[in-house]
């Protein structure tokens, strides 16, 4: 494939996938809307690193906006699609659940009917691990039961893959939903737990803790995430194929777990980031937060058999990375008044 349109291209995964992609020598259209849920400074800084590189066309502007997809569609003619436009973020959710209601459904909607006019070979679209909700089977399967989501973020994202596996069902459209687990790394977002606690200690200001620190995630390097939807881009999903890589009987359409595999204690997640910060965590213990799980595993069998493995970074090679790259940005991205530590 060789163009490739990434929404949510200024966004944390979808700025590491477009880049990986350019890398690659692909064509790469990157629609984004810069919205201010986070400081958009951050998005022009991922944006900027994009467009100095050969082969990438911005696009700016809403996936939910009517028509903006079905243009960028007819004039580019992707060849494979990544969509991560989302509005992300499980508490948030509670707070403003008309965000999610147009950017994930909606946007999902206005995808989906894009796709529909001008078929790509591949539609890739983002779901989360959060789908799981209640389930406490471990590790999460694709097969699992995701009838029961805590959230209304993982509401909209189960609703899109029901919405996916219509559309790939009624008109031929090969589709991969993947489910991301506890993604971290280099430019992550600002409201993401490896953030706001790098940002407290170095501040050396307390971090929230919830369910008093019982907590497991199945945490995954951002490069070793973007080597997954990389690898599969080119095999998109059909009912045809005999070892049977659709999940549907009746769609080319699949869900594919992407973790690292292996849940971590949150408290050894802190560990590690005292290790690499050099200081220690002031710990202020918190009860669970609503929406929230107590753990998350991916069974990643499936990503396996279909692309022969993915990396999995250990994690003190991984948060190292992140400190190092955090240590870096905020201190020369940001004057002295800007920077977290001013007025500390």
């Amino acid at each position: 494939m060789s163009r490739i349109l990434v929404t949510g291209s200024a966004g944390f995964i979808g700025f590491h996938v477009a880049r990986a992609l350019l890398a690659e020598g692909h064509q790469v259209i990157g629609l984004d809307s810069h919205n201010d849920y986070y400081d958009p400074r951050l998005k022009a800084d991922r944006e900027a690193i994009l467009l100095a590189m050969p082969g990438y066309e911005a696009v700016r502007g809403k996936v939910e906006e009517p028509g903006l997809l079905h243009g960028v569609f007819e004039r580019h003619r992707p060849e494979g699609v990544v969509h991560l436009a989302a509005q992300a973020g499980v508490r948030h959710s509670i707070k403003n659940p008309r965000a999610y209601v147009e950017a994930n459904l909606l946007g999902g909607f206005e995808l989906l009917e894009a796709a529909r006019a001008f078929p790509p070979r591949h539609l890739m679209m983002a779901s989360t691990s959060s789908v799981y909700g209640a389930n406490t089977k471990m590790p999460y399967a694709e097969t699992d039961k995701t009838e029961a989501p805590l959230s209304f973020y993982a509401a909209t994202k189960k609703s899109n893959e029901v919405m996916a596996h219509s559309y790939a069902h009624l008109f031929d459209l090969p589709i991969t939903m993947f489910r991301f687990f506890t993604v971290f790394g280099p430019w992550g977002r600002p409201d993401m737990a490896p953030h706001l606690f790098t940002d407290a200690i170095l501040n050396d200001r307390p971090i929230k803790v919830f369910n008093h620190g019982d907590m497991r995630r199945d945490f995954t390097y951002i490069d070793d995430l973007v080597a997954g939807i990389l690898a599969l881009l080119p095999h998109p999903p059909s009912v045809a194929l005999p070892e049977g890589d659709s999940l549907s009987p009746v769609a080319p359409w699949r869900s594919i777990n992407i973790g690292n595999g292996e849940p971590v204690k949150l408290m050894d997640f802190i560990a590690a980031l005292e290790t690499a910060i050099g200081s220690d965590a002031r710990k202020q213990m918190m009860p669970m937060q609503p929406g929230d799980v107590s753990a998350t595993w991916a069974d990643d069998t499936l990503i396996t058999r279909l692309t022969g493995g993915v990396p999995k970074t250990p994690l003190p090679d991984a948060v190292q990375a992140y400190v190092t790259w955090f240590r870096g940005y905020f201190e020369c991205a940001l004057s002295p008044a800007e920077s977290p530590a001013a007025g500390e």
